[in-house]
């Protein structure tokens, strides 16, 4: 299975930046990063397959993905911050290309979370 690990999570003030990390412990066709804030549904963030990029309506110029193959790490990098970007951050991994990568049921496997606040 693979297993990810999540870190970078924080508190921020509005317009302020971070960086979360995940790494992963297999080959992945795919990976994402979905978040879900209180008394709401998750919601997609950024999804990433080879060069191909899918970002939510919300965090469009604000959010980027980016993967690094070779330390097997998936980054989001967090600019402009807003309070409604509050949430638990978690990212998700497919091993194999099932022909959509941006919704929640095309991963099979999740990192444990990280909280992001922003004030």
């Amino acid at each position: 299975d693979v297993q990810l690990v999540e870190s970078g999570g924080g508190s921020v003030q509005a317009g302020g930046s971070l960086r979360l990390s995940c790494k992963y412990t297999h080959r992945v066709a795919c990976m994402g990063w979905f978040r879900q804030a209180p008394g709401k549904e998750p919601e997609g963030v950024a999804a990433q397959r080879d060069a191909a990029t899918y970002y939510a309506d919300s965090v469009k110029g604000r959010f980027s993905i980016s993967r690094d193959i070779a330390s097997r790490t998936l980054y989001l990098q967090m600019s402009n911050l807003k309070p409604e970007d509050t949430a638990v951050y978690s990212c998700a991994a497919e091993r194999f290309w099932g022909g959509s990568c941006s919704r929640r049921s095309d991963f099979t496997y999740w990192g444990q979370g990280t909280q992001v606040t922003v004030s």
